[in-house]
């Protein structure tokens, strides 16, 4: 008996410490903790003034809405997640099988709970579905010619779920431990929970449940939008989330109360001047967090981000006719553009379409995240791959990457520095500086082919479609590689200079100097918290990655 009674007090024991350490690791994870510290904001100002020449619709918008209107119904529990929201949303944009919508949602029922699926909870995911019931809502709610009284009725007491003053935060249904659920999820259920109770109050319902402000849920989305000021997302260029917390962000903005859509107007301009100094032509390749079973991506124009940029930049006059426009993926997300209000700043579109001068820029992303760098400028641009350190192997790093006017759209075609190994998760891919990037091996496109080499140096003038000319000097050794951008003179004088301000191939490992004599000291085993390059002619700088600002650089005017 003393035997069972030690046995069962030890598992016991075991059980409550093992609950013990889940709560531990859920309540420190970075899902649950990011956004309680702030990051400074830097010393990059992010452009907010928007011009007054955007068009409501464009070429691109318009086959948008085009191609979702003529897809067939489909079954609403198999597609009510994402199709079927926007296959309704745009037959009524055309009014399209106006009555034949209507019958189609007076016929569904809620197909599932909202949050994160899991073991847990297995029916997870409504809050999709809620989100883009929530901008049909808004859209054509007050249009009773193409949605129906009796239909909005359904969608706003049946399908809208969400309603009241308490939020949904925390993953569901995990043994009631403290594991936040991701940004996604929380913006679209709680922005949907909000904009439910801001549509019925706005129609007549004086229940005070209703309330955003006395019930609380309006400070409980701003403090949730200010951690994403203060912090930056935390699903950072997430593949594939990013398209869904743009979205629902929308939906926040545009039908929002002003407290509300002040902040995600806000965190939206900042998410794009972001991308726009991390992108060159509608391509961007940037480490990510979530989900790493996209590690093997090699588009360079497929995020969603991407997708929702070309609609929005469709939308400037005169800028409707390139074919870079044309969406390869993402236009699931991109239909949002065209029935949501915002715009993009003046500064911003200019900088994504083409750039006006040189920068170097580094993204903090605080603990356990990954930093972004660029060194960019009229006819290239670089990104440094970056490291995957988080706890719960979310995060994702990258070939750093070299992309220039020629257009190409796949990892391939452009030169690259990959770590040593194939295992991402080991890599430090931070050892980019200006026109300057240096890592463990160097890839070539297949077409590329030096116009002079001597030894492990070779000179390349890619085809740059006639545009800003570029000329790179590549070296290749055993146990590492660089390149450097340099300056438009005679081939055989640059890689003369070059090859003799770098004689000692003994000291390459360590350090590099540059045409205009800057020596880019650097450390190749630097651990994954901490930036490859460690000092630019003597002058040590801040390598650690957590104290980074959300932005800043040198981005001269």
């Amino acid at each position: 008996m003393n035997r069972i009674r030690v046995i069962a007090v030890c598992l016991l024991l075991a059980l409550v410490g093992g609950y013990a350490w889940l709560w531990w690791l859920t309540s420190t994870a970075s899902v649950s903790t990011h956004g309680s510290v702030a990051l400074r904001p830097g010393n990059i100002s992010v452009p907010t003034v928007r011009s007054n020449y955007h068009q409501d619709a464009s070429d691109l918008t318009d086959s948008l809405i085009e191609s979702w209107a003529s897809k067939a119904f489909l079954d609403w529990q198999e597609e009510g997640k994402v199709k079927m929201p926007r296959i309704l949303l745009a037959k009524l944009a055309l009014g399209r099988d106006v009555d034949a919508v209507n019958q189609y949602l007076l016929a569904a029922g809620v197909r599932g709970t909202v949050g994160s699926t899991s073991f847990f909870n297995a029916d997870g995911d409504y809050d999709f579905t809620l989100a883009g019931l929530t901008l049909l809502l808004y859209t054509f709610g007050d249009s009773p010619d193409l949605l129906y009284p009796e239909t909005v009725n359904h969608i706003v007491n049946v399908l809208m779920t969400e309603e009241g003053g308490t939020p949904v935060e925390f993953t569901p249904r995990i043994l009631g431990l403290p594991l936040r659920d991701t940004e996604n999820h929380i913006l679209m259920t709680e922005g949907s929970r909000y904009l439910k109770n801001r549509w019925l109050r706005s129609h007549g319902n004086e229940d005070p449940r209703f309330n955003n402000v006395e019930n609380g849920l309006e400070d409980f989305l701003l403090e949730h939008l200010s951690h994403m000021e203060n912090a930056g997302f935390h699903e950072y260029n997430s593949r594939p989330y990013i398209g869904y917390t743009l979205t629902a962000l929308l939906n926040l903005q545009s039908f929002a109360g002003k407290p509300v859509s002040e902040a995600a107007t806000r965190i939206l301009d900042r998410a794009n001047w972001e991308y726009a100094l991390g992108s060159y032509g509608y391509r961007r390749f940037p480490p990510f967090r979530r989900q790493p079973a996209h590690a093997k991506d090699t588009d360079l124009d497929g995020d969603y981000h991407t997708a929702m940029i070309k609609a929005w930049m469709s939308l400037r006059s005169g800028k409707d006719k390139s074919i870079r426009h044309q969406i390869r993926s993402g236009d699931h997300h991109a239909l949002w553009v065209p029935f949501t209000s915002y715009r993009l700043p003046a500064v911003t579109a200019e900088w994504i379409e083409q750039k006006p001068r040189e920068y170097l820029v580094m993204m903090g992303h605080g603990e356990d995240g990954s930093p972004e760098i660029y060194s960019s400028g009229p006819g290239y641009l670089i990104t440094a791959g970056g490291v995957a350190r988080d706890r719960f192997k979310q995060s994702v790093a990258r070939p750093t990457t070299l992309m220039l006017d020629a257009g190409v759209l796949e990892l391939a075609g452009i030169l690259h520095i990959i770590g040593e190994g194939d295992d991402y998760r080991q890599w430090n891919n931070t050892g980019v500086y200006n026109r300057f990037a240096v890592g463990k091996r160097v890839v070539l496109p297949a077409s590329w082919l030096p116009v002079e080499s001597q030894g492990p140096w070779s000179l390349y003038v890619p085809n740059n479609r006639g545009q800003n000319p570029v000329k790179i000097l590549v070296y290749t050794g055993r146990e590492m590689a660089l390149f450097s951008l340099l300056p438009d003179f005679d081939n055989d004088l640059l890689l003369d200079v070059m090859i003799e301000k770098n004689a000692d191939e003994a000291l390459l490992p360590k350090q590099f100097t540059t045409f205009f004599d800057e020596v880019i000291r650097y450390d190749l085993d630097a651990p994954k918290d901490t930036w490859v390059i460690e000092s630019v002619s003597g002058v040590a700088i801040n390598r650690d990655f957590d104290t980074w600002a959300l932005l800043e650089g040198e981005l001269a005017p």
